[in-house]
């Protein structure tokens, strides 16, 4: 148990940080700036999306809701996959592993955020949307001022849920040799071939720890907000 303890004392640095000093993050690192950034994506392109498909409920949203379902019934490894094979035939030249993973994780995030935003949206009782319509707002106004404030906040349980489930997804950037704190464990494992419990019980704790502390965040920011 104590050896198990030293290997992870002994590659700590490489577990939280990769290659840092040489320009490459890695480990935890890595993991938080590619969650952070599939969430600063999905969460504007997927309230984006719902907002299209409220407001336009022929085809648009039908076209929408078409995209969102095709998206969540695919594996997200295969959306990876694709994204990985498919960018650079699109942009011509190779992306960064951790860009295309990003972008992949945006992608299949924004149609859950989707969902669940129009889910909060019809949800509001239909006396919201027409009060407001008779003090004069536009149908614009009323969606970005009234209704879409409160749906926020009713489904943010939801939105910290898929955001936790992005976090960690993010361990599937290993199939692409992305070096997360997933891939990186493994590294380690297969360098030092004998305390493999120890490596991956730490890297779990890292994952549930971070889960934790997006949770925590979520209620802290919940409970100080008014209530609308």
């Amino acid at each position: 148990m104590i050896d198990g303890l030293n290997v992870i004392i002994d590659n700590l640095d490489y577990l939280l940080w990769g290659r840092l000093a040489a320009g490459e993050p890695g480990g935890v690192l890595l993991t938080l700036l590619m969650a952070l950034g599939a969430a600063s994506i999905a969460l504007p392109g997927g309230i984006g999306l719902a907002c299209l498909a409220w407001r336009y409920p022929g085809p648009v949203r039908r076209a929408l809701f078409l995209w969102a379902e095709l998206i969540r019934g695919i594996p997200l490894i295969f959306v990876i996959f694709w994204m990985w094979y498919l960018l650079p035939l699109l942009t011509g030249g190779d992306l960064p592993g951790a860009m295309t993973v990003t972008l992949a994780l945006a992608w299949f995030t924004a149609a859950s955020v989707m969902h669940t935003v129009i889910a909060g949206l019809n949800a509001l009782p239909a006396g919201q949307y027409e009060a407001a319509v008779t003090q004069g707002f536009s149908t614009q106004q009323t969606l970005w001022r009234v209704l879409l404030p409160q749906a926020l906040r009713n489904i943010l349980p939801s939105l910290v849920g898929i955001f936790i489930s992005l976090l960690k997804d993010t361990s599937l950037a290993f199939i692409v040799n992305v070096p997360e704190l997933t891939t990186v464990a493994g590294q380690v494992n297969n360098r030092v071939q004998i305390y493999p419990a120890a490596i991956f019980i730490f890297t779990g704790v890292v994952y549930y720890l971070l889960c934790c502390a997006l949770e925590h965040v979520a209620k802290r920011w919940r409970v100080t907000r008014p209530a609308l």
